[in-house]
């Protein structure tokens, strides 16, 4: 019986402080829950590491997302098998997407969990968190419609070697822009022109980020995509081209910060270069799966768009593997098998 089977859990006991996770985060074990009607409970087979997730583990209440309360299960996305069905459009082996928990075990409600069905004959299914996932979606959407690139563009992206950051320079590059990519090692800006085609790499931590943008992109930058926001965002602005775009999808200085986040300083740039600053959310267009993942699984297949996968073993791994989002030991998407 599934009701019998021990559910180990990671719950967030305390706020973490910084980027100190084995403090915070507590792997317990108990029961494993039982689906009420309308209910599926997933046994969890990949678990998806995001920043992002770094916001639910604060009080803030100005997220998308609610805080998580202390005590609770950690959220996140999980791709796993329905073991037990009480809702009559899922069945019990059924593989799904949706958010569930850092565990053995979810619980999932189909509307609010975000539940989809997967095709199974995908050759690897953490495919499904990355190209075919949320991340995916971020990138495409984010350079074709939020950031609207045209070819002949320049465009800069920071974190250019993580999860989103890699797709989205990819996908601006085939759509004609010239692409640089922003990352914190000189391996990892190699990687980005070597391997994923970026026209050039600059190391952030190597001199003042704003004069290397500058000579990188002497005639300004016309679509900026930002992961970090901070110093970055503020370097980025100070170069934009009159009339830029930038397209924010992520804040990665700002989720460990535990008090009011400074700047950007540039701020006036917006105006003086008359920019077009653009926010957006993954849970804004999950329903546009269907449209975009063909477009994505045909550059994925052409070889066009490619994402390195970082897989970690093992459930009672977990926090090791979501800290490499924050230390930058990471290239590509970060996923747990459990």
């Amino acid at each position: 019986m599934v009701s019998e089977q021990v559910n180990r859990v990671w719950r967030l006991r305390a706020r973490p402080t910084g980027n100190d996770f084995g403090d915070a985060l507590r792997l317990e074990e108990e029961k494993t829950p039982s689906p009420q009607d309308g209910e599926l409970l997933v046994k969890n087979r990949i678990l998806s590491m995001d920043s992002g997730t770094r916001m639910y583990m604060t009080e803030r209440e100005d997220s998308y997302q609610p805080g998580t309360p202390l005590g609770d299960p950690i959220l996140g996305t999980v791709i796993g098998e329905v073991a037990q069905s009480r809702h009559p459009a899922y069945a019990e082996g059924d593989l799904v997407r949706c958010y569930g928990n850092w565990s053995d075990w979810s619980i999932a409600t189909p509307l609010a969990s975000y539940v989809a069905k997967l095709d199974g004959q995908e050759n690897d299914l953490a495919d499904y968190v990355g190209i075919l996932g949320a991340n995916g979606w971020t990138a495409y959407l984010g350079v074709v419609e939020y950031g609207a690139a045209r070819a002949g563009d320049t465009f800069l992206v920071s974190a250019a070697a993580g999860c989103t950051g890699s797709m989205a320079g990819q996908i601006a590059k085939l759509a004609g822009c010239r692409t640089i990519g922003l990352a914190g090692t000189d391996d990892k800006c190699a990687f980005l022109k070597s391997e994923l085609g970026f026209d050039a790499a600059i190391n952030y931590r190597k001199g003042d980020l704003a004069t290397q943008i500058a000579s990188a992109a002497p005639d300004g930058v016309n679509l900026y995509f930002d992961n970090v926001g901070g110093d970055v965002l503020d370097a980025a602005l100070t170069n934009m081209a009159d009339f830029g775009r930038v397209a924010v999808c992520g804040l990665l200085a700002n989720y460990s910060a535990e008090g009011p986040v400074p700047g950007p300083y540039k701020f006036d740039l917006v105006l003086m270069k008359r920019l077009t600053i653009q926010g957006f959310f993954s849970p804004d267009f999950y329903h546009r799966e269907p449209e975009i993942n063909p477009i994505l699984r045909q550059w994925r297949d052409d070889g066009v768009l490619k994402l390195p996968i970082e897989e970690t073993a093992g459930l009672e791994n977990t926090v090791n593997a979501y800290s490499k989002l924050f230390t930058g030991a990471n290239i590509g998407k970060v996923v747990v098998r459990v």
